[in-house]
């Protein structure tokens, strides 16, 4: 038994090391830049954002790995097991915004209660990063998304992402865009196969609900970035 026990507890070690040391990578190559306490901030914000990826594909059934990270790119679970339908995508994909969301607010509340610029920095980049990911093009979680309300939005998500180069030009964006290249295609293509019709066939209730939560969840991460995008100290 005692072996047995020394057994489970190395395999269950070597499944969270992968991820443990990917996150105590990110933390060293961020704070060589940023310093310690905003990396560890920063990657703990990255965190909360993928478990709620996790925690999602666990209730409905999935199996998932730990979030994986990597530094400049930021992090992502594996889905072991492949939604079923667009709901259980969206219901993944809104996951990680909303309980990023959280640990954002986290952030802001402590800031205004200790009168910390360095949680009231990470507040921001909490809020903006999950904005970030809930531009309408998959793989962003906002793309899983809207395959529940109508894959036709990612036809939005191009023309933003084109804009978010121009306005910040970035490697990672090229790579996102080649990545989102399928999506296009299929949204200006149409459903094409009875596969995909039945994937995507949502009841109207449920498209509704997913378009308030995340428009609602979109108009209040712009709100919070911009008042505190205003409120951030400016460095001369």
């Amino acid at each position: 038994m005692k072996l047995l026990l020394l057994l489970f507890t190395a395999l269950k070690f070597g499944k969270l090391l992968p991820a443990a040391g990917s996150m105590l990578l990110s933390i060293a190559v961020y704070a060589w830049i940023f310093g310690w306490w905003y990396a560890v901030g920063f990657v703990a914000l990255i965190l909360i954002h993928e478990m709620g990826h996790y925690l999602a594909a666990r209730r409905r059934g999935l199996n998932v790995g730990l979030p994986t990270f990597i530094p400049f790119v930021g992090a992502w679970v594996e889905l072991k097991d492949l939604p079923h339908d667009a709901e259980t995508e969206a219901y993944v994909g809104i996951a990680g915004p909303l309980l990023g969301t959280v640990g954002a607010l986290a952030c802001f509340y402590l800031a205004r209660s200790n009168g910390s610029s360095l949680l009231l920095a990470l507040a921001y980049t909490g809020f903006f990063l999950n904005l970030f990911n809930l531009i309408p093009l998959s793989p962003f979680d906002g793309g899983r998304v809207t395959a529940a309300i109508s894959p036709r939005l990612w036809l939005i998500g191009a023309p933003l992402l084109v804009a978010l180069f121009f306005y910040f030009p970035s490697p990672l964006l090229i790579l996102m865009a080649v990545l989102a290249l399928p999506s296009v295609m299929k949204a200006w293509r149409g459903i094409a196969s009875p596969e995909e019709a039945a994937y995507y066939n949502v009841r109207p209730e449920t498209r509704l609900s997913y378009a308030t939560v995340y428009l609602g969840l979109a108009a209040f991460l712009a709100i919070m970035c911009a008042q505190l995008h205003a409120e951030l100290p400016r460095s001369h």
